[in-house]
């Protein structure tokens, strides 16, 4: 069950209306790495979550959180909106064409589609994707995942926050940078903690790792020209998991011949071989 609260997180006011960065914002809105992808990917994995109640917990409260930030960042577009001038924007940015290849112009759906409202798209119009959230059931998997969500987004509002001048703008982007420092803490926390708590690094830890070809689970195959990589710590030394010593390998070698397809039969209509024509 879930009880919406009428009042925002935090402020979400512009100081005057910009619908070119209302466009710009929409990408942290809709985009693959935004708080509709965060919100949709944590709650997901809370309540797929078959763990212990402390992380199930963890991913609601986060969860529940971005949904604030949708909110925050809908309202913040929406009075960007507001009363805004399209024509006169649009005449600046014709009037200054490396602007205008830099950061677009506005988003003509935002007065045909939405009316003046925020839109489950990113800054491309590209509508939002099921297809970006992660909820695997591994905890471990998924809280690297939100790790990466968290940096991506986090990198994302800080550009933004160089690509805007209003204060009240900047005091919201200013919260959710803050937030997204605490979310990637956290889920570092819970990364530490389950793999301490599983005794391995390597997902699935549940996995035998005498079912691997563990010959080659700690090789570094040189695979592209140049042997730059070969002064990493990936490429010798103790592996990370402890389980294993890395090695270079400069030239690799095949461990099998030339695979050879026999022919498909003739109902498929597949291209065959000459010797058969």
């Amino acid at each position: 069950m879930f009880y919406h609260i009428k009042e925002l997180q935090y402020h979400a006011k512009p100081a005057k209306p910009d619908p070119v960065f209302a466009r710009q914002l929409q990408e942290v809105l809709g985009g693959q790495f935004g708080e509709i992808s965060v919100m949709m990917q944590y709650l997901m994995q809370g309540w797929n979550a078959r763990a212990d109640d402390k992380y199930r917990d963890l991913l609601f409260d986060t969860g529940t959180e971005e949904i604030a930030h949708v909110e925050m960042l809908a309202t913040m577009i929406a009075r960007l909106l507001d009363d805004a001038p399209f024509e006169d924007q649009k005449n600046a940015y014709d009037t200054n064409p490396v602007l205008a290849a830099v950061m677009g112009g506005t988003n003509p759906q935002h007065a045909i589609v939405s009316g003046l409202g925020a839109l489950p798209a990113d800054a491309e119009g590209y509508p939002w994707n099921a297809k970006y959230i992660i909820a695997s059931g591994n905890l471990l998997a998924d809280f690297r995942a939100n790790l990466n969500a968290e940096s991506q987004g986090r990198l994302q509002v800080t550009r933004l926050y160089g690509m805007t001048d209003d204060p009240g703008v900047r005091d919201m982007l200013s919260f959710l940078i803050a937030r997204d420092t605490m979310h990637q803490n956290q889920w570092v926390a819970a990364i530490r903690e389950l793999e301490e708590r599983e005794g391995d690094i390597v997902v699935p830890t549940t996995f035998p790792r005498s079912l691997e070809k563990q010959e080659v689970a700690y090789t570094l195959f040189n695979f592209s020209r140049g042997d730059a990589s070969s002064k990493g710590r990936w490429a010798n030394g103790p592996s990370m998991d402890g389980r294993g010593q890395f090695n270079y390998v400069a030239k690799p070698e095949p461990f099998a011949g030339a695979p050879k397809l026999k022919p498909a039969p003739f109902l498929y209509h597949d291209t065959p071989p000459k010797s058969m024509m």
